[in-house]
């Protein structure tokens, strides 16, 4: 993201430059990332939403299901379970991203929003993967 494009993320008010979080909010079923609402399960990569996210299985997250975020090459990875965080993550996948470096945190999905807002915020090199119900 280019640093005029990071403007975008910024608001006045009142005189007082205000940076805003990138995902605003979060229901079951429903995360609004900018403004957008989005009623799909989704990826962050690069600072660009992928709607849309289907896995292999559905409430697992495997290797073959973000070749995406593998290629990006971040050194975060949040991943948001779900609204009681039942998606799982495969053994695989975690090793595999310990092997590459990528240090990944798998938290409830109202809490992973927090978490990578968190993280977007202070330039980490961070994605996300948002499962919305469950």
């Amino acid at each position: 993201m280019t640093r005029h494009e990071r403007w975008d993320n910024f608001q006045f008010i009142d005189r007082q430059l205000v940076r805003l979080h990138m995902i605003e909010q979060y229901s079951f079923g429903s995360i609004t990332i900018l403004g957008r609402q989005y009623s799909s399960d989704l990826k962050i990569i690069n600072g660009q939403v992928h709607s849309d996210w289907w896995r292999k299985t559905g409430h697992s997250v495997d290797l073959d299901d973000i070749p995406d975020i593998l290629s990006a090459k971040p050194d975060y990875l949040v991943i948001g379970s779900g609204s009681s965080g039942l998606m799982k993550v495969s053994d695989d996948l975690r090793q595999h991203l310990e092997e590459i470096g990528v240090e990944v945190i798998v938290e409830p999905t109202p809490k992973a929003m927090g978490t990578f807002n968190l993280m977007y915020e202070d330039d980490k090199k961070v994605a996300g993967a948002f499962h919305l119900t469950c």
